[in-house]
């Protein structure tokens, strides 16, 4: 399976923030859904769409799922390769990493370095 995953983040404080994804399987359209949440921070959207699409793969935690963002600060979030110091996104990558812990075969790629596999996701988000 493969999702495309893009958290968009208000302009305002205040305003709700959109979570956008696409869920396919065998290049074939499994759910495509934009989400509209609460008003969160802008360092907090990525990681708070990553935990909501999470929630909506469980039903396909035995399958290989590839999840598609565009989100360097996120990926190395999860990578555990950041050197935040804020405490609600460290709290927030531990909630990700226990969920992450529930699915057998599981990737995250960040696409923001490929200009091919970005206009993929780009389309697949839009």
């Amino acid at each position: 399976m493969k999702v495309y995953l893009a958290g968009i983040p208000s302009m305002y404080e205040g305003e709700d923030i959109e979570i956008r994804y696409s869920i396919s399987e065998d290049k074939n359209l499994v759910a495509k859904e934009a989400v509209v949440l609460e008003y969160e921070k802008p360092a907090m959207v990525g990681p708070v769409a990553l935990k909501t699409v999470l929630k909506r793969l469980g039903e396909w935690s035995e399958r290989e799922i590839e999840i598609w963002i565009n989100d360097a600060a996120l990926y190395e979030f999860v990578r555990g390769t950041s050197t935040t110091k804020n405490k609600d996104v460290m709290k927030m990558v531990r909630q990700i990493q226990k969920e992450l812990s529930r699915f057998n075969s599981i990737t995250i790629k960040d696409v923001s370095t490929n200009h091919k596999e970005l206009l993929e996701w780009d389309e697949a988000v839009q």
